[in-house]
């Protein structure tokens, strides 16, 4: 069909088990499916986005694709974003960029669906299935304030819960059911007839701008938070503070986004690389003395140094809760 009669787009986001989550869902799809589809999957940089496509395609009457810049998007498809490049929507249009990481991750799921609330706002169904993290709980908060529809897999069925309870704690969300559960809420959905447009906030326009055109400035950074004291981990920059009622997010102006979830795990990975390169000059500066004759009672008091920062190294993250 035309791209022009698409009318309703469903976002999809997923990290963890979403590849058997994802093409459970896809193979409750009919080829009457009055949508787009557009799916995130967290990958490796390494993984071939062909290979998991093949996949889905197996589970669906509905074709699927790899999205391409530029393409216009067509009714009854579902569009997987490539590997290490963001996905985002346009009305009618597909766009794919070279965006900073946000969450550590590229694709991202919060960057397809800020972009699909502010292109559909009302017509767009954003989806949570199975995963890790938090990635995701910022676009549907998004979406959710753009008058669209949020659904999330429950909790009880995924396989990894972290992603939809995450959610559940910050959105309203419209659906919290099982994945069976979701075609037949999406067939009546589209049965109530057009969706009315609804207004999007500043703030869901400016990141997708952002994220769009892969830069912004500093004026537009403190438009979005107040100003930290903390450095973005990916590139030094100072990190905005962005606040969705209660939950908190951090962006730099380069492009980097981050839930306090992953800037804490990217702090505790910084602390890691840091005490190996101590523990590793130390090794070396140990084994200089070794080959001194009067090296021997200094080379002792850095072994107990090492020790320490072994230990130390042990401890770094120990109570770090991951969902």
């Amino acid at each position: 069909m035309k791209a022009e009669t698409v009318k309703n787009i469903i976002v999809i986001g997923a990290s963890a088990g979403g590849i058997a989550a994802v093409s459970r869902l896809a193979s409750t799809f009919k080829s009457d499916l009055d949508a787009a589809i557009f799916v995130v999957i967290h990958l490796s940089p390494l993984s071939k986005s062909d290979v998991i496509l093949n996949f889905i395609q197996k589970q669906t009457f509905l074709k699927c694709k790899i999205a391409k810049e530029g393409e216009r998007m067509e009714l009854g498809t579902i569009y997987l974003a490539p590997t290490d490049y963001h996905m985002m929507v346009e009305r009618n249009y597909i766009r794919v960029r070279k965006g900073g990481y946000e969450n550590h991750w590229r694709p991202a799921i919060d960057v397809l669906f800020r972009s699909a609330a502010l292109a559909y706002n009302s017509c767009v169904t954003g989806i949570i299935l199975s995963g890790l993290l938090d990635d995701g709980t910022s676009g549907m908060l998004a979406i959710k304030r753009c008058g669209g529809k949020c659904m999330v897999q429950n909790p009880d069925e995924a396989e990894f819960p972290d992603m939809a309870q995450n959610v559940l704690q910050q959105v309203e969300v419209d659906y919290n059911v099982s994945i069976d559960e979701m075609i037949y809420i999406l067939l009546d959905l589209y049965a109530q007839g057009a969706c009315v447009p609804a207004p999007v906030p500043d703030d869901i326009k400016l990141e997708t701008s952002i994220a769009l055109q892969m830069t912004s400035s500093f004026d537009d950074l403190v438009k979005l938070g107040d100003l930290t004291p903390f450095t973005c981990p990916d590139c030094g920059g100072i990190l905005a503070k962005i606040t969705d009622g209660s939950f908190i997010r951090y962006r730099c102006y380069t492009g980097h986004a981050f839930t306090l979830k992953s800037l804490e795990l990217k702090q505790i990975k910084a602390v890691e690389e840091s005490l190996w390169v101590a523990i590793r000059i130390m090794e070396e500066r140990k084994n200089l003395l070794n080959k001194m004759a009067s090296g021997s009672s200094r080379s002792q008091e850095i072994d107990i140094q090492i020790d320490r920062l072994k230990l130390l190294l042990l401890e770094v993250g120990k109570n770090t809760e991951i969902n």
